[in-house]
């Protein structure tokens, strides 16, 4: 599966979310969406969440 069909796919889940659960319902769904895509990211080596979680090094 390429980047655009995965987005389509999550578009319309979020559009039958939002359809089935409104608006509260809608941003579950995204903010369950965001932790999803930072945890594959972190598995896969795309991205580093420790680095987001860390801050700033202050000294």
């Amino acid at each position: 599966m390429n980047t655009v069909t995965i987005g389509l796919f999550a578009g319309l889940l979020l559009g039958v979310a939002a359809a089935a659960g409104g608006f509260w319902g809608f941003v579950v769904a995204v903010l369950l969406g965001l932790a999803g895509a930072a945890v594959a990211g972190q598995v896969s080596g795309e991205l580093d969440v420790t680095a987001v979680l860390r801050g700033r090094n202050r000294e």
